[in-house]
């Protein structure tokens, strides 16, 4: 998945050729030449809630600083991907997992025989449904105006969950529920044991109780977990500081006694502390090329730029009443110019659009169902006729844009602050909407309040990313169904479009079901795709050893953390 050096303005990709940079001299505590084994790694953003099976948890920053004590065993899968796309289940938790029936779907998890918490508690049966209960969306397993789950998709599907013997559970799904991607369900997650303690013991019976457990891990981090490390300190979107957890099962046993994971702001901040040494490394969450070039200047750092698994895009809110009508979200989307946007964030490179929100151009899966409605295409003559033909006024004459009952339009489009590419994309907007009479505010999103901002609504066009990975089963509904998405769309046709996605156990079955979904929500336009994100990272070769561009993982460099060394 390496991008070429034409792509990406010269770098070298690789990393046998990827840059050496240079730290300002050692620093012990960051494992420098006094041989500690202590190390401090750079996040890029804040985030807003220790619990990622919810909508203001589902963040990739938040991930990257949790993992350490998940390593993949979170709220979105059991285990995670390599840099070749290879998944692992965690084998701190588990032995084994297989398909035991088709009809109806059950699957059984060995556990490892000393799969354990790191208090040593055993894991347990109620730890599976403790997170099934979570993201259900099942009313009567928690109270959802606190659960608020950022994915349904497998969790709604859950029959039972059940221990057949010691050390094995069985999951039985319910009536024609089949999935191609099993393998990667978010079983596991957060210790039932402590939920109890903390006063929540009625959670199995009480879906009040069970919501206020939520909200508990939403707002406090449990030093309790299945991961290489525990948390000794923290402060929410600031930091994590982390010991060895002496009762971690893995096969790979750390050797980072402290590692401290804290959030520094933007590709500048991050480039100026990697040179001063005081971070050993990052992926920012922007590729600059200028800072990657200022960084390549340092003999003692070390880089590499791949295509990564971050794609952008713009997206409606259905809950401001200008955007419940069709015609004017179709005049949007095509007033709006991605290839100009894209030819002005990475000038003279081989950044292409994306063209399906669920695969991009090289998966075989792929199917082009934009294209040909011309959403993206800057085409203001197309707008401005599709409003027109819809009985809007303005858009011809250059005046203000007014609807058919003769309200001006003027709509809000958020994006992260300080973010060079998507303030970029939100001004080039409202320089196209402009030359159809539409007023369209720019209202930056602080840092670390973009869960906020899509969680409560509080946006009538969004920029910001998707970070994913090869799967793409839960993309539908995570998009698009019904109660669970972020733009508040509701559609019959678009909900039983995504059920069919598990429906089957083939993949391309399941694919051609994803492109179903995917010809029906474009031409109602939902959501926009520009690009999928070039990343990097950075790191002192004189401090880490390990570090690794890995573009299949919302945990970047970060999915092999526990094979890194100090230097």
């Amino acid at each position: 998945m390496a991008l070429t050096r034409r792509a990406l303005g010269g770098l070298t990709i690789g990393g046998s050729s990827a840059f050496m940079l240079a730290a300002c001299g050692g620093n012990d505590d960051n494992g420098g030449s006094g041989g500690a084994k202590e190390l401090t790694w750079a996040i890029s953003s804040a985030w807003e809630s220790w619990n990622e099976n919810t909508l203001a948890g589902n963040n990739s920053y938040g991930h990257q600083a949790m993992y350490p004590m998940r390593l993949g065993v979170d709220g979105s899968t059991s285990g995670d991907w390599d840099e070749n796309s290879t998944f692992t289940l965690n084998d701190a938790v588990f032995a084994d997992a297989q398909v035991i029936s088709e009809a109806p779907l059950q699957v059984e998890y060995t556990l490892n025989e000393n799969a354990q918490w790191s208090d040593g508690e055993p894991v347990r049966l109620e730890d599976f449904i403790f997170q099934w209960y979570g993201i259900s969306g099942n009313e009567e397993h928690a109270n959802q105006e606190q659960a608020l789950p950022s994915s349904t998709t497998w969790g709604a599907a859950v029959e039972s969950i059940e221990l057949t013997e010691a050390g094995t559970i069985v999951y039985t799904f319910v009536e024609g529920y089949l999935d191609p991607e099993w393998i990667y369900s978010p079983t596991l997650y957060l210790p039932s044991h402590v939920a109890e303690a903390e006063g929540f013991a009625d959670w199995q019976t009480d879906p009040a109780v069970m919501g206020n457990a939520i909200e508990w891990f939403g707002q406090n981090l449990s030093d309790v977990v299945l991961g290489p490390w525990k948390p000794v300190d923290h402060k929410l979107g600031e930091f994590v500081i982390y010991e060895i957890n002496e009762n971690y099962q893995g096969s790979v046993k750390p050797t980072i006694e402290k590692l401290t994971l804290r959030v520094v702001e933007g590709t500048e901040s991050i480039v100026t502390e990697l040179r001063q040494g005081t971070i050993a490394g990052a992926w920012p969450s922007a590729f600059v090329q200028e800072e990657f070039d200022k960084a390549a200047e340092d003999p003692n750092l070390a880089q590499e730029v791949y295509e990564g698994g971050v794609w952008i895009h713009v997206d409606t809110n259905l809950n401001t009443p200008a955007l419940q009508d069709v015609a004017l979200r179709q005049a949007i989307f095509t007033a709006i110019n991605v290839e100009d946007s894209i030819a002005r964030i990475f000038p003279g490179t081989d950044v292409t659009r994306r063209l399906n929100h669920f695969f991009g151009v090289n998966s075989p899966h792929f199917v082009d169902y934009l294209t040909e409605t011309g959403q993206g295409s800057g085409d203001i003559d197309a707008a401005k006729a599709i409003l027109t033909d819809a009985g809007y006024t303005g858009a011809e004459e250059g005046e203000t844009l007014t609807d058919p009952s003769g309200n001006p339009v003027k709509l809000t489009i958020r994006f992260g602050d300080g973010d060079a590419a998507r303030t970029t994309i939100s001004e080039l907007a409202q320089a196209q909407f402009a030359l159809f009479g539409l007023e369209l505010e720019l209202k930056a999103i602080p840092d670390g309040a973009l869960g906020t901002v899509l969680s409560e609504g509080d946006f009538d066009l969004v920029v910001f990313g998707w970070s994913g990975s090869p799967s793409f089963v839960s993309g539908p509904g995570q998009y698009f169904q019904t109660g669970v998405n972020y733009g508040n769309y509701s559609f019959e046709d678009i909900d039983a479009g995504i059920a069919k996605v598990t429906s089957t156990t083939d993949v391309d079955e399941s694919a051609g079901f994803a492109n179903e979904v995917e010809a029906l929500a474009v031409p109602l336009a939902l959501t926009l795709p520009f690009y999928d994100e070039p990343q990097g990272i950075i790191w002192n070769e004189t401090l880490v050893e390990g570090p690794v561009a890995n573009g299949n993982t919302q945990a970047g460099p970060l999915f092999n953390v526990d094979e890194w060394k100090t230097l």
